[in-house]
């Protein structure tokens, strides 16, 4: 029977991850000869070769992409063996390292750290690191986050065997105007009828490509006037009356009584982006991430529920001031609704 070495197949699993050798060695904290050294060893262990020359580099054999179809569900029966281990020796009390972009930490991990601490009994001690949208997948990759906060463009496919992936909710993205904007109270606004203003958004990047595909989708180029990353540039530039920008929902404070800035819910051309929660597939079962997966869950519940008064509210209605907490604007997808 062959002999399977599980860490010489999580090594050349991060090196299709990775696509070199030495960006493999850098995130195994090995040196490369020592990678090389194991794959060479793996392969003779499996009677097949593994790797083949591409110019200077080294790509991945039909027998490698076989071997990891495969390997992918050892290592999935192994994270759930050891997440049901981690609950049998901690309980439901064990931690959880969650990697979460920056408008996710205030509006669903806070929220749900504070539904576990009210709970009669003893809830996972939550770590939080934030990250990149894009950069959440990577870090649950490579063992560094349990779960993973992220927007469903950023993600692996959902045939990924790596992850499971639990989808949470739409973020409406809402439109900031200066207050005295003539279309500051105008019902039924859309974003086509801002397709002659100047724009706010990042230089590059996520938060660019978001703004430029919702205008695109709605029929016009947007002029970007300026360019900047972070909200609080972002909405002192409006409330000057520089230009508008599009903000997402849950990065908008709960409490929009300061002025100077118009936050208007579009209708028929509203733009969305998609929040999804992913961890190491067979991670899911163990009792500690399980409960952080369900107060995630009940939090996105309450925030849809949320969305849906305040669209009913402020549909056509006078425009409200705005402020925004989080730091970068560059986290985020897009999609018409």
């Amino acid at each position: 029977m062959t002999e399977w070495d599980v860490k010489k197949l999580r090594i050349l699993r991060t090196l299709r991850d990775r696509g070199t050798v030495t960006a493999t060695a850098e995130a195994l904290l090995m040196t490369p000869s020592a990678v090389s050294q194991q794959l060479t060893n793996l392969a003779r262990q499996l009677g097949v070769p593994l790797l083949e020359a591409q110019g200077r580099r080294v790509r991945l054999t039909d027998a490698a992409h076989l071997v990891l179809r495969h390997a992918e569900a050892v290592f999935a029966q192994l994270e759930q063996a050891d997440a049901e281990l981690t609950g049998y020796l901690r309980g439901e009390a064990g931690q959880v390292r969650v990697g979460a972009f920056s408008t996710a930490v205030p509006a669903l991990v806070v929220p749900a750290v504070r539904l576990l601490r009210a709970g009669a009994r003893p809830g996972p001690e939550v770590r939080v690191r934030e990250a990149e949208a894009a950069q959440a997948y990577e870090l649950l990759s490579a063992g560094e986050v349990d779960l993973a906060l992220s927007l469903a463009a950023h993600a692996p496919t959902a045939r990924d065997p790596r992850f499971t992936r639990l989808p949470l909710l739409a973020d409406p993205l809402d439109v900031a105007l200066p207050m005295d904007h003539r279309l500051a109270r105008a019902p039924g606004l859309r974003l086509a009828d801002l397709a002659a203003e100047p724009w706010i958004f990042g230089g590059s990047g996520p938060w660019s490509e978001i703004t430029r595909a919702a205008c695109e989708a709605a029929g016009f180029v947007p002029e970007q006037a300026h360019s900047a990353s972070g909200w609080t540039a972002i909405l002192a530039m409006v409330e000057a009356g520089m230009g508008v920008a599009l903000v997402p929902r849950m990065a908008s404070a709960a409490d929009r009584s300061g002025e100077g800035v118009a936050m208007r819910v579009l209708e028929a051309d509203r733009p969305l982006r998609h929040v999804v929660a992913a961890v190491r597939q067979g991670a899911e079962r163990g009792p500690a991430v399980a409960r952080v997966l369900t107060a995630l869950q009940r939090v996105a519940r309450s925030t849809v529920q949320g969305d849906t008064d305040q669209d009913a509210t402020v549909q056509g209605d006078t425009a409200r001031g705005g402020t925004v907490q989080g730091d970068t604007a560059q986290d985020g997808t897009v999609q018409q609704s």
